[in-house]
């Protein structure tokens, strides 16, 4: 049987540094999707990912990935005491639309997944940076998080842990020894039931100033940074959640990402198309 490969970008981020060693320890063997020659000798091969969603998008098919991500409307359908804020999702163009509208300053705004625009509050929405009209946007109330922690999820449970910001600052630490461990794995704890998510899951929960918990952001696991968790855990999550299409679960197959429709390069083609 042919060994699996974990292919990562060019970009050399401390995570990916970090996954090819736990890599290199089960015997997998890490490329860089340096161009078209890396992709054609990984043909036919098991491949999973970890790297951004554009270059994902340019090579699953040719790879055969199936790459899971969590529903863009994921955190506005949590019920309120998870969010502790309103959060609806919407487009840009309808975000820009309402430049002027007082109920919308100041306000949050990010893409739900993909970095299209920078996340960040912004007084109006005539401040919104450029995007394409159609791009999701997750808009919500403006909160402070004295702590932050990014968690990684497999099959509901806790497979890593990092605390990555205080007070808005990046810091990252493990969760073991930090002070809030047994808060955040209560925390954990809670989102099993609720709007669903792929089986392998990173999910941003943070400690607002006014002492409660409350979720701040789903991720994907292929696409996020591991901070002081544990590579090993953080490797089973991407793994999974970024893999072999055909390996991918029934329970799974809602959150694959649709392949990319190069005529607008949007979003558009179901994932059936990617059935062989």
């Amino acid at each position: 049987m042919t060994a699996p490969v974990l292919a990562v970008s060019a970009q050399r981020t401390s995570t990916a540094l970090l996954l090819a060693g736990a890599a290199a320890r089960r015997g997998l063997e890490t490329t860089v999707a340096a161009g078209p020659d890396t992709v054609r000798a990984l043909s036919g091969r098991p491949v999973h990912w970890y790297g951004g969603p554009r270059l994902a998008d340019r090579i699953a098919g040719a790879l055969r990935l199936g790459l899971l991500e969590p529903p863009d409307d994921w955190l506005a359908r949590l019920p309120q005491q998870l969010t502790h804020r309103r959060i609806e999702l919407t487009t840009h163009r309808e975000v820009t639309a309402q430049r002027g509208v007082t109920r919308r300053r100041p306000f949050f705004a990010k893409p739900p997944s993909d970095k299209s625009f920078p996340p960040g509050v912004y007084a109006d929405a005539a401040q919104l940076p450029p995007a394409s009209p159609g791009t999701p946007v997750l808009v919500s109330d403006v909160v402070a998080f004295r702590a932050e922690y990014r968690l990684f999820l497999l099959d509901g449970a806790l497979a890593a842990a990092s605390r990555y910001a205080v007070h808005g600052r990046l810091d990252p630490a493990p969760l073991d020894g930090d002070p809030y461990a047994r808060a955040v794995r209560a925390f954990a704890a809670r989102l099993t039931g609720h709007a669903p998510l792929p089986s392998a899951s990173a999910v941003d929960v943070g400690l607002l100033d006014d002492g409660r918990w409350a979720v701040v952001e789903a991720n994907m696991p292929w696409f996020a940074h591991g901070y002081a968790a544990d590579p090993d855990g953080v490797l089973d999550v991407v793994l999974r959640a970024a893999g072999p299409y055909d390996r991918v679960r029934d329970g799974d197959r809602p959150f694959l990402r649709p392949a990319p429709d190069r005529a607008t390069a949007d979003r558009r083609t179901p994932p059936a198309a990617r059935t062989p």
